[in-house]
């Protein structure tokens, strides 16, 4: 099952509305994936400065000296907000890797939920209504975003375990499916240097397209290797700083759909989850194509690539 949700806005005036609409698609989703859910919503941060999201069972304990345990040892500004379960952290976006090195030696009960300039993930266990209310998601203001409600398959049903996945700066994925060859894929993209925390086979498919970027392909070069190196069914979503995309393997076995109008792109794991946003009446409304691969772009013009199944 599982549900996805994405919304990549055209108008910057809707940007104030982007958690709350994020909000409703996913909650109509719930019956998709009860376990756990999760959604990364991409905003602003400050020029040359990057946002580090983590995550404690015991945030009383673990954040009441977590931003002196960090600007103790990184250089510059460091800046913490905690929401719940949550916190963000904000440096020079030089520092993140010695903060996450700090991290792992003083507090290493915290977890990394994301990293990079724009982008912060919130993600917990139990119904989407409960988890958007707890991180006050509807509140929140961006440019895109996409969310994830999960009915655990391949791996328990934890905080870890839950969507949208982060293996990249600034890049994160969510997935409906299941990929046969995670577990050869999760030795090799570790033996490459590749970090990869959970058992998940999403986070596997978010670590592969990481390590096709860095090895000089772009987001959809990495999805259209990704039709043939991932043995499975899936529809994934891909969240960047700047855009989203979206691709379905040859089969498309899983439900998609998408809609678009002058103000946004939105993408639904069924229609109904579309039918709140504005404007939706009068909206191009499709199925996405088998192996094709989608992507919007702010600094772009869209595009969608078909690849031969």
């Amino acid at each position: 099952m599982c549900g996805i949700v994405g919304l990549f806005l055209k108008d910057k005036s809707l940007e104030p509305q982007l958690g709350a609409m994020l909000t409703d698609m996913l909650i109509t989703m719930t019956d998709r994936g009860p376990d756990s859910a999760g959604i990364a919503i991409y905003g602003g941060s400050s020029e040359g400065y990057a946002k580090l999201t983590v995550q404690s069972d015991t945030p009383a304990e673990d954040f009441d000296k977590l931003e002196n345990d960090i600007r103790k040892r990184v250089k510059g500004k460091v800046a913490m907000r905690v929401n719940d379960t949550h916190a963000v952290l904000e440096m020079q976006a030089d520092q993140i890797a010695t903060a996450r090195a700090v991290l792992t030696e003083v507090r290493p009960d915290v977890r990394v939920m994301s990293h990079g300039e724009s982008l912060e993930i919130y993600k917990e266990v139990g119904l989407p209504r409960d988890v958007a209310q707890r991180f006050a998601v509807s509140s929140m203001t961006g440019s895109h975003g996409i969310g994830h409600t999960r009915m655990a398959t391949e791996s328990a049903v934890t905080t870890m375990g839950a969507h949208p996945f982060n293996t990249g700066p600034d890049q994160c994925l969510v997935h409906n499916g299941s990929l046969s060859n995670h577990n050869s894929l999760r030795r090799k993209l570790r033996r490459d240097g590749i970090h990869i925390e959970t058992e998940n086979d999403t986070e596997v498919g978010a670590a592969y397209l990481t390590w096709q970027m860095q090895n000089g392909a772009t987001l959809g070069e990495a999805l259209e290797s990704s039709l043939d190196d991932l043995d499975g069914f899936f529809t994934f979503v891909v969240g960047t700083k700047d855009g989203f995309g979206v691709v379905r393997d040859p089969i498309a076995c899983k439900p998609a759909v998408m809609a678009e109008t002058d103000q946004y792109v939105a993408f639904g794991s069924e229609y109904r989850a579309l039918v709140n946003l504005p404007g939706i009446e009068d909206a191009r409304v499709w199925e996405p194509e088998p192996a094709t691969v989608y992507f919007w772009s702010h600094n772009a013009a869209p595009t969608a690539q078909e690849k031969a199944a």
